[in-house]
């Protein structure tokens, strides 16, 4: 079966197939866990007693542990040619252990819950985007993985609605509401199982520049070719990036410390969200028409002076402004940086190459939040922020200067 990047592109765009079906699962899997994400920084360090510093292992460590299996993952699906086992197993570990954080009586006990449920995230990533690429026309590329970002952060929309709700509408103990996350979890599994398909992996080798060994097969070929260098070189800047790109929990502190008060940190979570899941598809179909490059650039010059801002605010009025100009950032660069990876490999490498760029990120992900929130702790939450502008700055200007890299590497 071909890949869908050969079909010529539609002109009345709409989602169906594994693009409608891999955007509800994301839905529903957001919405589950964007019911605890905004309680769970004020849970950590206001019922258990964690130090900020812990807050950002907790979220930086998860996501560098899982950081293996998501290379692991894309490796093995591009292997065996299949995404969807990968898929739904990751969906189901992750919606299975995220609302234990309701029994947690430790930041080392949801320490351990976080980690298992981004074994779950790192098992899923990169058979999931593999998936979609090859569930898109290639002029479309960028659109479809901004619509699927517009889907992932519309549930985190509604994950805080549901935990705002229940809080200040039934008045359940924060507990209690963590257990209801279990709900859209379970939904994002059902919807995996059923309605998600694999789409095969063309039988040629991906070796742009030799001929397969005559007694390999397609799959094993295609596991074992390099990754093109111009990806390599791409996947820097964005690693650099990243360095300075730590956890959103600080953000949601750092909120609290300008007066924005507890019972509306959900709703704060909500509008950044509304801004990330309305900027996402058409930033996804710009990139599609003016390059990635250009988009991914201006996405972090602006965040760059969005963590200006949050150094200078001083008034509650400031975090929401500043809360709703970093999900433009989102917006521009989310669905794009996934669209210029699946350019830049041929099809039977995308798993592995997904993998390397979910995982790499993964692993800066520690040191970022690590670092963030220790020299929020020895210095002050300016230094911290001010820190991330500057290397959100030097990653922009890194790309920016890179060679060209050619129009496209995937079959089209």
């Amino acid at each position: 079966m071909p890949d869908a990047s050969d079909a010529p592109p539609r002109h009345s765009w709409r989602p169906r197939g594994n693009v409608l079906a891999l955007s509800a699962v994301s839905f529903l899997t957001d919405a589950s866990s964007e019911i605890i994400a905004p309680l769970l920084p004020l849970f950590l360090v206001g019922t258990l007693g964690t130090s900020v510093k812990m807050v950002g292992i907790i979220e930086g460590g998860a996501e560098a542990v899982a950081s293996l299996l998501k290379l692991l993952s894309g490796w093995w699906s591009d292997r065996v040619a299949r995404r969807k086992p990968l898929i739904v197993a990751g969906y189901t570990i992750a919606s299975l252990v995220r609302p234990l954080v309701a029994l947690a009586q430790s930041g080392t006990q949801v320490l351990l819950i976080r980690l298992t449920d981004r074994v779950g995230k790192g098992i899923r990533g990169a058979p999931r985007d593999a998936l979609l690429a090859a569930s898109a026309p290639l002029a479309e590329r960028g659109r479809v993985f901004g619509f699927h970002r517009a889907a992932d952060h519309a549930g985190a929309v509604v994950g805080p609605l549901i935990a705002l709700a229940c809080l200040s509408g039934l008045g359940m103990a924060v507990r209690d509401v963590f257990w209801v996350a279990a709900v859209p979890g379970a939904l994002a599994v059902v919807v995996a199982v059923l309605f998600v398909k694999d789409v095969a992996v063309p039988p040629h080798a991906a070796l742009p520049h030799a001929a397969a060994p005559v007694r390999s097969s397609a799959t094993e070929v295609a596991a074992a070719a390099p990754l093109p260098r111009h990806f390599w070189r791409t996947l820097a800047p964005i690693l650099l990036f990243t360095l300075g790109n730590s956890t959103d929990a600080f953000l949601l502190l750092r909120a609290s410390q300008l007066g924005v008060p507890t019972a509306l940190l959900p709703l704060l979570w909500v509008a950044l969200h509304v801004v990330k899941s309305a900027s996402s598809t058409p930033g996804g179909a710009l990139s599609d028409r003016v390059g990635r490059r250009p988009l991914i650039v201006t996405g972090w010059l602006l965040y760059a002076a969005v963590y200006a801002g949050f150094a200078l605010a001083a008034h509650p009025w400031h975090a929401w402004a500043l809360f709703a100009l970093y999900g433009v950032v989102f917006g521009l660069t989310e669905g794009t940086e996934k669209a210029f990876v699946a350019d830049l490999v041929p099809t039977e490498r995308r798993g592995t190459a997904f993998g390397w760029y979910h995982g790499l990120v993964g692993f800066a992900a520690l040191p970022a939040s690590v670092v963030f929130g220790t020299v929020w702790d020895a210095w002050s939450s300016g230094t911290a922020f001010f820190m991330g502008a500057g290397l959100a700055l030097a990653a922009a200007a890194w790309l920016a200067l890179l060679p060209a890299t050619p129009p496209r590497v995937a079959p089209s």
